[in-house]
């Protein structure tokens, strides 16, 4: 059986794959981690198991389990959860070889899930979900895999292959939340819901089914409010119902290897797929609008001395017949912001503490790397002209301790220097800023600003040929916040500097000779005074 189920409350656990392709769930804490699949185990439990409570707030639950041929099923997995009452802390998993159970619970509701395992090899799961189990007396259960119906969800390429799935039903009462998984293959599934219907809007649930194909693969993801689980479920969507979602690998140094790219739907306890991509090259992922936006991750190969990096690409909107490109890894690396409406800021003054968290080699596109490959990195902090301190180690991360809460100018200066030879580059950023003790954690005033040359894949742009560059400011500075924007372009590594007027959101630059490197400068003042003076040296070369 390769089927694995998790239950509980809103439990989510992570995973990798291991072959070509694989899959991880989605846990709490929303990140494309490494770990296992939680996997529930069976216990037998004796007949009229007693619950820690007393005679007389304790009722009887029998569960029969019936298999497709309505026989005994011997060969299941059910688990009872406490939701609300007395009994919302219960945790059992059940079996008894009879197909018969008898337990003791103590009063309230609960949700009831279980997998009734085929008869014989490849006919597929019966998962049965019971969202609303009201125990106040003595009840039978009969979990029947005759009840059950088809998920028959498929992508519109006849030839792509089934792999994995999870499907997901999660319960809300009393103000508590419980939730049941099944993990299975994404064909031969049948499904059923059980018992009587929960309040409108209780239960949330959702399938997420992957395929593989010739050109592509497939992200098939559906999510239901209600008050059932569902029972069967037929989808199949044509191509101009999905959405196809992009990753690029760039491969800056030539070096070649395989990494992954990987997509998940973004909210909700989920299973993703990941996929080997060649370095450089193109993963084609086609995706359900319906299950609303993505992630979309790229891990780069790695080496013996350099770990892979993680780049992720979050909560990207999708629509059907519209296709969405991110390129991870690629120049120009430099300093960036998350921009996400709940974002952590980049530098906080938490009373007499300065931090700095700020990805100072974000990618091309912005995504910050997990593992910042670089040679040195330092973060150095004055308070009106006296040094306060250097941090050395991770680029753009630094924490200082301030001996005065009085009002100051400050200047922060990060600085990394990257790559190697010809390929080289050192990116610098210098803040400066009023600050004084704060009573609460304070976003300091700091803004980057991005160059989004259009490079090919190894990180170069024509020679010869003139290059407009898009370049947008990001944080306090952004929009109507902008006093004075300059910016200066090097052909020489920074030897001799020409101001680029920004027009229209962008520069024109002249690119040197082949082998050549065009460095980037930006200085900028905010209409609150603060200031930046950011470097790019080595930002891209030429071909």
């Amino acid at each position: 059986m390769n089927e694995t189920a998790t239950t509980g409350s809103t439990v989510r656990a992570t995973g990798s794959k291991t072959q070509n392709t694989g899959s991880w769930i989605r846990p709490t804490l929303r990140a494309l981690a490494l770990a296992t699949a939680l996997t529930a185990t069976a216990l037998t439990v004796p007949p009229l198991a007693l619950a820690s409570t007393t005679q007389d707030q304790t009722v009887v639950l029998t569960i029969r389990h019936l298999n497709r041929a309505g026989a005994a099923a011997s060969e299941y997995t059910t688990r009872v959860t406490g939701i609300s009452g007395p009994g919302q802390d219960v945790e059992q998993n059940v079996h008894d070889p009879s197909g018969t159970v008898t337990l003791r619970l103590p009063k309230g509701r609960y949700l009831l899930g279980s997998e009734v395992y085929p008869l014989y090899q490849g006919a597929g799961t019966d998962w049965l979900v019971q969202p609303r189990l009201d125990l106040d007396h003595d009840t039978t259960v009969t979990v029947d895999a005759r009840t059950t119906s088809p998920v028959d969800v498929r992508p519109p390429e006849a030839g792509a292959e089934p792999r994995h799935a999870m499907s997901f039903v999660e319960v809300s009462h009393d103000g508590q939340t419980r939730s049941m998984n099944l993990m299975s293959s994404a064909a031969g599934l049948r499904v059923a819901h059980l018992g009587p219907a929960a309040e409108p809007g209780s239960v949330t649930a959702t399938f997420d089914g992957y395929w593989i194909g010739e050109r592509a693969d497939y992200g098939l993801g559906y999510r239901f409010t209600s008050g059932r689980a569902l029972t069967g479920f037929v989808r199949r969507p044509a191509a101009d119902d999905l959405a196809t979602l992009k990753a690029r690998a760039a491969d800056r140094d030539g070096a070649g290897g395989f990494g992954s790219a990987a997509i998940q739907p973004s909210h909700g306890t989920t299973v993703g797929l990941t996929t080997e991509l060649a370095r450089s090259g193109t993963a084609t992922f086609h995706v359900t609008p319906e299950r609303g936006t993505w992630d979309l991750a790229y891990t780069t190969p790695g080496t013996p001395e350099t770990p892979p990096n993680l780049y992720e690409a979050q909560e990207v909107p999708v629509r059907a017949g519209a296709t969405l490109t991110h390129t991870f890894d690629n120049a120009v690396l430099g300093p960036a912001l998350d921009q996400a409406p709940d974002a952590r800021p980049a530098g906080v003054r938490d009373g007499d503490r300065l931090a700095l968290d700020l990805p100072l080699l974000a990618d091309g596109d912005g995504h910050a790397p997990s593992a910042p490959a670089f040679r040195s990195a330092a973060t150095t902090l004055h308070r009106d002209g006296v040094l306060v301190g250097t941090h050395r180690g991770a680029p753009g991360r630094a924490s200082f301790t301030l001996a005065t809460p009085d009002r100051a100018r400050y200047r922060l200066t990060a600085t990394a220097l990257h790559g190697s030879g010809t390929r080289a580059g050192r990116t610098t950023a210098v803040w400066s800023f009023d600050s004084a003790a704060t009573a609460a954690p304070t976003a300091l005033p700091l803004s980057v600003v991005r160059f989004t040359p259009p490079l090919a894949l190894d990180g170069t742009a024509p020679a010869g040929t003139d290059l407009l560059v898009p370049v947008t400011v990001q944080g306090p500075a952004a929009g109507q916040g902008l006093r004075s924007l300059r910016v200066r372009v090097s052909v020489d590594g920074g030897s001799t500097w020409t101001d680029t007027p920004v027009t229209d959101g962008a520069v024109l630059i002249r690119n040197p000779a082949p082998g050549g490197t065009v460095s980037l400068r930006a200085e900028l003042t905010d209409t609150a005074g603060n200031t930046l003076d950011q470097t790019l040296g080595h930002a891209y070369r030429t071909r």
